[in-house]
């Protein structure tokens, strides 16, 4: 088994291609920390997170002072292991959203050199369970939309095939809610999805209230309604309607999910790869919901998602939210309102790294190669 040689660490500053807002925050930039890990054989793999617009300088430090360093002669084909070794050597930072999404850099890195060394694609290695999975649109639904723009966006999601759009609520009143899904459904149908997002912003018995109007749209789904750390909360929401309850942007680590699902808190995972701490953990939270009979929906980075959706049966949607175009030569294939994996080996990002050179805000090299390849 070959050695880790080098790993690089990088930062790379991608703006949004559209204004994204929600009930509490605002998406300003997705940095996004990038990790190559080199092997003795000279394969490399590459892997990534993001944050939303701050934090990243903090996650790069993080590897850069005290992760990276401890992979230099470790052997790359022990993931479990490193990510377990990583993890206990900033345990004192552990469970937290820094941490996760460092180690979701190095783990997705791991996880694209084995991948690359075995020859296969990331859905295929990771367990091979379908060939495509059903997309659903987000980037026209955010909350500073008026209706118009709303029943636009959904109406053009649907002619171009995807399955359904996200809407975000958490207007000041429920009837300002109601009003908007409405002109939505009312353009759309009863025959096509339509999720509802709260991002948080709502106390529980507003998320009642507001879930007993959502009933009678027929939403697929209420998420993050209130805060992700309330699991009692939850529960009570979910045995007083008949709306699927999601959960998972906001929960960094497996015992949370697990927490979550022993109490019938919510009826769809929405577990990220860069906020779980990675590929490892992602996967044993989507077997770990298999067992509940639990869909697996999962947020935002679909370039890493769709193998991962593709390699579980438990998946069910993928949120269709383009951003790694910027920096990709090639984009995610879609047929039919479907996304079908690449067969490539690896994640199946096809990086374009010279337009990546013009992002690259941080960069750092640990051990014996250069800090940029062009190369796989």
């Amino acid at each position: 088994m070959a050695k880790i040689v080098s790993v690089d660490v990088l930062q790379a500053d991608l703006k949004p291609k559209v204004k994204r807002t929600d009930a509490v925050q605002s998406f300003e930039l997705q940095e996004t920390p990038l990790v190559r890990i080199t092997d003795a054989d000279g394969v490399t793999g590459t892997g990534y997170s993001y944050t939303i617009g701050t934090g990243g300088s903090s996650v790069c430090k993080l590897i850069d002072d005290h992760l990276a360093p401890v992979l230099i002669g470790r052997d790359a084909e022990e993931i479990e292991g490193l990510w377990r070794t990583l993890f206990y050597r900033v345990h004192a930072t552990t469970v937290g959203a820094i941490t996760s999404i460092a180690l979701a850099a190095i783990d997705t890195a791991l996880w694209d050199l084995r991948a690359r060394k075995a020859g296969l694609p990331l859905h295929r290695l990771a367990g091979g369970a379908k060939n495509a999975i059903d997309l659903y649109y987000t980037e026209g639904g955010w909350l500073h939309m008026d209706e118009a723009e709303l029943v636009e966006e959904a109406v053009k999601a649907k002619e171009r095939g995807f399955g359904g759009t996200k809407v975000k609520v958490g207007r000041p009143h429920v009837a300002e809610d109601v009003k908007r899904l409405s002109a939505v459904r009312d353009k759309v149908g009863f025959g096509w999805e339509i999720m509802t997002d709260a991002n948080q912003g709502l106390s529980l018995d507003e998320a009642i209230r507001r879930a007993r109007h959502y009933e009678k749209l027929d939403v697929a789904w209420f998420e993050e309604p209130i805060h992700a750390d309330d699991v009692g909360g939850h529960r009570r929401l979910s045995q007083s309607t008949t709306v699927p309850i999601a959960v998972g942007e906001s929960m960094y680590s497996l015992s949370q999910f697990k927490d979550y699902l022993e109490a019938g808190a919510c009826s769809i995972v929405q577990v990220d790869v860069g906020r779980i701490g990675g590929i490892t953990p992602w996967l044993k939270v989507a077997h770990m919901a298999e067992a509940f009979n639990v869909p697996v929906c999962p947020h935002f980075l679909m370039e890493i998602h769709l193998g991962l959706c593709c390699a579980v049966p438990n998946s069910r949607w993928l949120e269709y939210i383009p951003q790694l175009d910027l920096v990709t030569a090639s984009p995610i294939r879609i047929e039919n309102g479907k996304a079908i994996p690449s067969d490539q080996p690896g994640l199946g990002i096809d990086w374009d790294w010279q337009a990546l050179e013009r992002t690259i805000v941080h960069r750092r090299s640990h051990g014996a190669a250069p800090a940029l390849r062009t190369g796989a």
